[in-house]
């Protein structure tokens, strides 16, 4: 595999950042994951946008969009795969030990990883942890991810694949790496951007295409939901069949189901979509 790194392709072996990079030091820097499909990545437009705010919302330079196309242009090419993520990290770059950033300028890293499609539904589990809705990073997608490591690890040795998270005023908020959806008495809700959930791509354009509301949510609507499914750039959207020990026998529901459907038919004849 080869990857870019500031300016350049790398084989995987030499495909390296400083040890002082505050990417890695302090978790400065934001990052963007697009699923790829035979060398075309989807959203790409909306993925450099938010990666833009991410950046701004820290006070990083604003990223350039045309070299990152460049970077990633490259990297789809030199790697050709058939189901692809696209990862764009971008970090405050060479910077003192320490929170104070450095002068050197921010480093941009695109790599490519193999990826499986996503099971047809899922299991998630509810964690004590909460998201600060207040945060000075609430909203943004950062690389200082290490809380997000925690609950998908607990969520891993309890036999599901995500973790979902309240806020610190017990509304619903998100999951680890993906946007929430229940269904209740047919309608779709998921919560609001206030809730301090990231503003998920998938999210997004699943509201427009579907009609779901944004609405402030308990926690526990998980426990009397009709249905429940995810969103996110890897996993489309994807129904669940278990919230913690809570079995949803028919998953997908009939709404979920429609809206898997609708998903893959607006996202495969749009595959770089707008939200304006």
């Amino acid at each position: 595999m080869k990857h870019w790194v500031n300016g350049g392709l790398r084989d995987a072996d030499d495909a390296r950042i400083s040890v002082l990079d505050h990417g890695l030091t302090v978790g400065d820097g934001v990052f963007e994951t697009a699923k790829t499909v035979d060398g075309r990545p989807f959203a790409l437009t909306l993925h450099l946008e938010r990666l833009t705010r991410s950046a701004l919302g820290l006070g990083l330079p604003e990223p350039d969009h045309d070299e990152a196309r460049r970077a990633c242009a490259a990297v789809l090419e030199a790697n050709p795969t058939a189901r692809g993520r696209l990862r764009i990290t971008y970090t405050a770059g060479l910077s003192p030990l320490g929170s104070e950033r450095g002068e050197s300028g921010p480093t941009l890293v695109v790599a490519l990883g193999e990826r499986n499609p996503p099971a047809d539904s899922t299991a998630v589990i509810t964690v004590p942890w909460t998201r600060n809705e207040r945060s000075a990073v609430a909203g943004l997608k950062t690389t200082s991810y290490a809380e997000n490591v925690v609950a998908l690890a607990r969520a891993a040795g309890q036999g599901a694949t995500e973790a979902l998270l309240a806020n610190t005023v017990g509304q619903l908020c998100e999951g680890t790496g993906s946007n929430v959806f229940v269904v209740v008495d047919g309608e779709i809700h998921t919560p609001p951007l206030s809730s301090g959930c990231l503003a998920g791509i998938t999210r997004a354009l699943t509201v427009r295409w579907t009609g779901a509301k944004e609405t402030e949510l308990p926690f526990d609507v998980l426990e009397r939901a009709d249905e429940v499914f995810l969103t996110s750039s890897l996993r489309d959207v994807q129904p669940v069949h278990r919230v913690d020990g809570r079995s949803l026998v028919d998953a997908p529901g009939p709404v979920t189901a429609k809206a898997v459907r609708i998903f893959e038919e607006r996202s495969a004849a749009d595959w770089d979509p707008e939200l304006t």
